[in-house]
């Protein structure tokens, strides 16, 4: 199978400026998802997606591809992801190069090791599914079955639709929320049904304790006491 992994990296970055070429313990965010990526056993090619200069030429000098210049209409602040993903791939079918699959990895997502890759990858191909999506286990408390909506009469009803609400903790059933680490999605998925997910998803458990999605400066912080907190 032939899987085109994304690195998307956007130069106007708002919660942390220039996140992605920032420092994080000496080397360029961009570099951890990159140096991973590169190591993968299943991964045909890995770019970065970027209308950014000073992204291209960290990007360059890390070793990664940059095959085109990300056009500014898809680098703004609402610009869907599965649009940069679309473009991309449409981009090399011009150039008669074509991929099964996409695997897309988010720069915010820096605490990844091949073997996570690998492994999603293997699951991936190995369940037939549409897409395949890293996720983390819902805390007790915010599972849906005991999370509320607000009705038509200013009400609340419970989120799932049931009628009665599930007394017991241990009777609730197991629930997940994406991460954002991971995404992988068959290329007529995207294509064809401009989605990033399809019809059947298959998922896989992210490590809660390397976790770490960096949209904030605390989130920053964050990432750098658990690099400090891993070299003690």
């Amino acid at each position: 199978m032939k899987i085109l992994a994304i690195i998307p990296a956007r130069g106007g970055s708002k919660g942390v400026p220039g996140k992605n070429t920032k420092l994080l313990n000496g080397k360029p965010l961009l570099a951890y998802t990159s140096e991973i990526a590169l190591q993968s056993n299943y991964l045909t090619e890995v770019i970065v997606s970027t209308e950014d200069t000073q992204i291209i030429e960290v990007a360059q000098s890390l070793g990664i591809n940059v095959p085109f210049v990300r056009p500014m209409a898809l680098a703004q602040d609402h610009t869907p992801t599965i649009d940069v993903l679309i473009h991309a791939l449409q981009w090399y079918e011009n150039q008669a190069i074509f991929f099964d699959a996409v695997c897309l990895l988010q720069v915010t997502s820096p605490f990844r090791t091949v073997e996570f890759i690998d492994k999603s990858i293997e699951k991936f191909i190995k369940s037939g599914c549409d897409s395949l999506v890293s996720v983390q286990r819902v805390p007790h408390e915010y599972n849906p079955h005991w999370t509320f909506e607000v009705n038509a009469e200013g009400n609340l009803k419970i989120a799932t639709g049931e009628t009665e609400i599930i007394p017991r903790r241990q009777d609730l059933s197991i629930a997940y929320h994406r991460d954002g680490s991971l995404y992988i999605t068959k290329t007529e998925v995207l294509l064809q049904q401009h989605s990033l997910y399809g019809k059947s998803i298959a998922y896989i458990e992210s490590e809660p304790d390397f976790y770490v999605n960096i949209d904030t400066i605390q989130d920053w912080e964050k990432a750098e006491e658990m690099i400090q907190n891993k070299l003690k």
